[in-house]
């Protein structure tokens, strides 16, 4: 819970313990993680790094509650995720948690402040205090100038940035970074990794999966990932609390 601009818990933010993830078709069995187990520190920036197919992004959208481990426990904010049924699973992802993908994800449909207010409709703000968190949001990534033009009028850095300006808009506890960078040129690939390094030193707590060991070097740590299981970190782990 947030209380006066602070979380009002103590503990690690995310908490995965022995996580595992089995994706099962008709004849196949894919073990896409075993056996993971991993704090995030509130305030910290872990990288998650590793040859395609390791399972980085299984694990951020485990993360996110976007998949449900099949074996293994999940705190976030010191909460059991599995204990939670789907509304609740939605209102902490809604409320807890900042999204950036590599592909957007913006509406085409909608202007680039609508996109960006759009978590906060969920929250039942008034549309006064929606549009002015946004714009604020907007303003911190060198958007605002934009708020009124469509994705489509826009280029790929300049969407990545409001989409950045979106998962920020919600003062998340956590923002879940999936290859943020992965297509952009290097130029735009340096000015959202500069936003990332901001909102970490504000405070943020940040996990970006990357392929690529420049963005890694960004964080704090880095978490190495090899056919689902982690075989390397980098950088000072946070101490685990006796329980």
């Amino acid at each position: 819970m947030k209380r006066e601009g602070e979380w009002s818990f103590s503990g690690p933010a995310v908490r995965l313990e022995q996580v595992g993830k089995v994706f099962k078709t008709d004849d196949v069995e894919t073990h896409a993680l075993s056996e993971v187990t991993l704090d995030l520190a509130q305030g910290e920036f872990v990288s998650v790094a590793g040859p395609s197919g390791c399972g980085k992004s299984t694990l951020l959208q485990i993360m996110g509650m976007l998949h449900a481990p099949s074996s293994g426990a999940y705190m976030l904010a010191g909460e059991p995720v599995q204990s939670l049924s789907g509304r609740e699973r939605a209102r902490l992802r809604n409320e807890y948690l900042g999204f950036i993908f590599q592909s957007f994800n913006l509406i085409g449909s909608l202007t680039v402040v609508q996109n960006v207010e759009l978590p906060l409709t969920y929250r039942g703000m008034s549309r006064k205090e929606r549009r002015s968190r946004a714009n604020s949001a907007l303003e911190r990534v060198g958007m605002a100038h934009r708020a009124r033009h469509l994705p489509t009028q826009l280029s790929g850095g300049q969407q990545q940035r409001v989409a950045v300006a979106r998962a920020l808009v919600g003062e998340p506890l956590v923002v879940l970074a999936d290859e943020p960078t992965g297509n952009l040129d290097s130029a735009n690939g340096e000015i959202v990794m500069d936003l990332l390094r901001e909102l970490h030193a504000s405070g943020g707590t940040i996990c970006m999966v990357t392929h690529d060991p420049r963005y890694a070097a960004s964080s704090e740590r880095t978490v190495r990932l090899f056919d689902g299981r982690i075989v390397d970190e980098t950088g000072p782990a946070p101490a685990r609390a006796m329980r």
